[in-house]
């Protein structure tokens, strides 16, 4: 009988986490979304004008490097703008994982867009992280709606695990155990894409995996 062993890995291969992964506290991690170690080059994106986006990293604006097994931005100054590292992903209820590392940026973010606009963010500083639901419309009256801020000493060089569970209406955020959470509708939408910003010089990302949510 081999059907309990293949059910077993197959059950395995949907979440392929492990117990070293931080605990969830919203959510219960399911199929694997998408997992970049950042090791090596990923798929940059082509972009067509007129065509839709739907695989590989945006690695613009901003100088996007390769380095140490991480992925490296850093602000340009003529770009007027902090470096954006974007992938396309649909997903509704998701855990967000990856671990940040500061290497001299004021603030590096974990950013979740929908197809119209940004959602929500993870913000962090070496002073610690906060999480925020997204101005969604800039010239309209929707405003940023802060969920709170934790004081976390971050040094340089020290590598962090950034957990974001998006379960519904609810969002919670957390490393090493400290949390920030908070609700609004605008969270419970069918998000487009995610990625990373770095405003200064520079932060470096690694191990991202994005696993589909339900709810505890």
């Amino acid at each position: 009988m081999k059907f309990p062993a293949l059910l077993s890995i197959a059950l395995t291969s949907l979440s392929l986490a492990t117990a070293a992964d931080p605990d969830t506290i919203l959510a219960t991690r399911g199929e694997l979304l998408l997992s970049e170690d950042f090791a090596t080059p990923v798929a940059v994106a082509k972009v067509e004008k007129g065509k839709p986006w739907t695989t590989g990293w945006r690695l613009k604006p901003g100088k996007w490097e390769f380095t140490d097994g991480a992925l490296t931005g850093s602000e340009v100054a003529a770009d007027k703008h902090g470096a954006v590292a974007r992938h396309p992903l649909p997903f509704q209820d998701a855990v967000i994982q990856y671990d940040v590392r500061l290497d001299g940026a004021r603030i590096t973010t974990l950013s979740i867009n929908d197809q119209k606009e940004h959602v929500c963010r993870v913000l962090i500083n070496a002073k610690g992280f906060s999480a925020q639901k997204d101005d969604h419309d800039h010239d309209g009256p929707d405003k940023v709606k802060g969920f709170g801020k934790v004081d976390l000493p971050i040094a340089a060089g020290e590598w962090k695990t950034v957990v974001l569970e998006i379960v519904g209406e609810k969002m919670v955020a957390h490393i090493d155990g400290k949390t920030v959470s908070g609700t609004d509708p605008l969270l419970g939408t069918e998000k487009a894409n995610l990625g990373f910003t770095v405003a200064g010089e520079s932060a470096s990302v690694r191990n991202l995996r994005v696993w589909k949510a339900t709810a505890k």
